[in-house]
């Protein structure tokens, strides 16, 4: 049966895309997953060959990366996206089950961002009759552990964007459906603290508490961010803290992961080599600063901003509206906006609730972006 064909009770061709994108969904695939990473990529795969596509899998330490390469004129436009979820595998039987109620469609990963892998896959299908000479060349790029920052996948993403006229990256787009050009820098950072453990009650002076260090250390990390002679305003999540056993043991051991976003390279510089000078405050204790992933600010460019000229001329030509500003959250784009290469993002679907027991998008924003991809893919006749 081809991959394509209608799902049962389809009743016109959007139904073929939403079967896609619910089967991709199903395949539930949480960052560092690495057999679910395999089968999607596995799956991926066929569905990819089957529209023209020459297929290279990249095992890594986080999963299977892909990298697709789809004949077409001129330097390859660069795609980007990813195949991991922030969801536990079970999400779908219990928080988040499948739905669809009217153009909202809601699952683990459907937002962010398996609807965007559909949208590729789907406009170059619609473009394969065309002769190569009138459609443009396309490099694709899927990870396997864009969800927490591509430390396996993003040092690669330079030499795999290698000759790539432009990058378009396949994350939410704003919530009225703008394009993303311009995106805060991220850090995650891991601050670990080394104590000494000791009877609470009996021995409390040979203990040295971690968990106390780490609650001060964090009190330090608050002012480093609040500073005013930072260049620009820095965004601070705990995101998680961990530590000790029991109550009547002074904890040897506790730990605490940071999310940190920056608008500007000069105020993240100073904020990293802030925060890996911290030094501890008790006698006896130890810090560890280590950052787990890094993406640098990316600043909108005018090279940016003549790929959201074209894009939006493509827009025009098929009756859509395309604008595009800056956007709070890092993605891989980051990395090419940074770069230098033309680079824009927010190209899925509409809808909301990424990370979210909300998380949907529409349908109909499904269909608009694949004919606008198309579109922009197409090389008009002269």
């Amino acid at each position: 049966m081809s991959t394509f064909a209608a799902a049962p009770g389809a009743d016109h061709p959007s139904d073929d895309i939403i079967a896609l994108v619910r089967t991709l969904v199903t395949l539930e695939t949480p960052t560092r997953d690495v057999a679910a990473s395999r089968a999607i990529a596995d799956l991926l795969t066929d569905w990819f060959e089957g529209v023209g596509g020459e297929v290279r899998q990249v095992p890594t330490a986080a999963g299977t990366d892909l990298i697709i390469e789809v004949a077409g004129s001129g330097a390859p436009y660069l795609l980007i996206g990813h195949t991991d979820t922030v969801w536990p595998t079970g999400t779908l039987d219990g928080d988040l089950p499948w739905s669809q109620h009217g153009d909202v469609v809601r699952g683990p990963g459907a937002y962010d961002m398996k609807a965007g892998i559909v949208v590729m896959l789907e406009a170059l299908r619609r473009l394969r009759p065309l002769p190569t000479e009138s459609r443009r060349a396309v490099r694709i790029i899927l990870v396997a552990d864009e969800e927490v920052g591509s430390p396996e996948s993003g040092p690669l993403l330079a030499g795999r964007a290698d000759g790539a006229v432009a990058a378009i990256g396949f994350e939410s787009p704003h919530p009225d459906g703008a394009l993303k050009v311009g995106r805060r820098g991220s850090a995650r950072v891991r601050l670990g603290v080394t104590g000494r453990a000791a009877h609470a009650a009996l021995d409390p002076e040979n203990g040295v508490s971690a968990v106390d260090e780490l609650v001060d250390q964090l009190m330090l990390v608050r002012e480093i961010v609040a500073d005013p002679a930072l260049p620009g305003p820095v965004l601070c999540n705990v995101g998680s803290i961990s530590g000790g056993a029991r109550a009547n043991v002074i904890p040897a051991h506790a730990q605490a992961e940071i999310g940190l976003r920056f608008t500007d390279p000069v105020t993240e510089e100073r904020v990293m080599h802030a925060l890996a000078g911290l030094r501890p405050l008790r006698a006896g204790a130890e810090i560890a600063v280590e950052v787990l992933s890094a993406r640098p600010a990316w600043q909108a460019s005018a090279q940016d901003a003549a790929l959201v000229e074209r894009i939006a001329r493509s827009a025009a030509s098929i009756g859509q509206h395309v604008d595009a500003r800056p956007a709070a959250g890092a993605g891989d784009t980051n990395l090419l906006g940074d770069l230098g290469v033309p680079t824009v993002d927010g190209f899925g679907p509409r809808g909301g609730g990424a990370h979210a027991v909300d998380e949907h998008f529409l349908r109909s924003s499904l269909d608009e972006r694949i004919e606008l991809l198309r579109a922009v893919l197409t090389i008009p006749a002269e």
